[in-house]
C-alpha cells in the first residue's frame, strides 16, 4: 500500500453515500430491529444490543438533512468506533440502505468540493473517481448522537 492511500468504505445511506476510513468500522450486520428510545429525534432509530454494548443507530441522511424520504426498513447497520467518550458509548450505528463497498482512496483518486457551508455532522464533500460523497465529522456526531439517544454525554468534550 502506498503512504497517501486509505482503505476506506463508501456505504449507501438513504439518498446519500458516507465515505470512512475502514478503520471507523467495527462491523457490518445484517438489519435488525432497533429498540425505539422513548422521546428521541426523528434520525434516532433506536439501539441494538452488540457484543454487549447498547448502541445506537441512527438515519444519518436524515441528520444531515440530506434524506430520500423514511429510514430503509431492510438495509444493513454498519456500526462504528466512536471518538468520544469511549467507557459509555464506544460505539455507534449507521443504518444502510444497500450494501457496503470497499474502495482505496489516493489523492489522485479524491477530489474536494467545496460547499458553502457544510450540515451540523458533515466534515465535507467529495468526489471519488466522479462518485460523490460526504464525508462525516465523526468527533461530532458522536457527541449528537450520545446525547439525542441517551442524553447523558456533553456535546463538547
Amino acid at each position: 500500500m502506498n503512504q497517501s492511500e486509505i482503505h476506506s468504505v463508501l456505504i449507501p445511506a438513504n439518498g446519500i453515500d458516507i465515505l470512512l476510513p475502514n478503520a471507523a468500522v467495527a462491523e457490518m450486520l445484517e438489519h435488525e430491529r432497533a429498540e425505539p428510545v422513548d422521546g428521541a429525534v426523528n434520525w434516532v432509530l433506536g439501539t441494538i444490543l452488540w457484543q454487549g454494548w447498547q448502541v445506537p443507530v441512527i438515519d444519518y441522511a436524515s441528520l444531515v438533512e440530506a434524506s430520500n424520504g423514511p429510514a430503509p426498513g431492510a438495509g444493513r447497520i454498519c456500526v462504528l468506533k466512536t471518538l468520544v467518550d469511549t467507557d459509555r458509548m464506544p460505539y455507534m450505528a449507521i443504518m444502510t440502505s444497500g450494501k457496503p463497498r470497499l474502495i482505496t482512496v489516493d489523492e489522485h483518486s479524491l477530489e474536494e468540493l467545496p460547499q458553502e457551508s457544510n450540515p451540523i455532522a458533515v466534515l465535507g464533500h467529495v468526489s471519488i473517481d466522479g462518485h460523490q460523497a460526504v464525508i462525516p465529522d465523526l468527533d461530532r456526531l458522536g457527541h449528537l448522537v450520545a446525547h439525542a439517544a441517551f442524553g447523558a454525554l456533553p456535546l463538547t468534550s
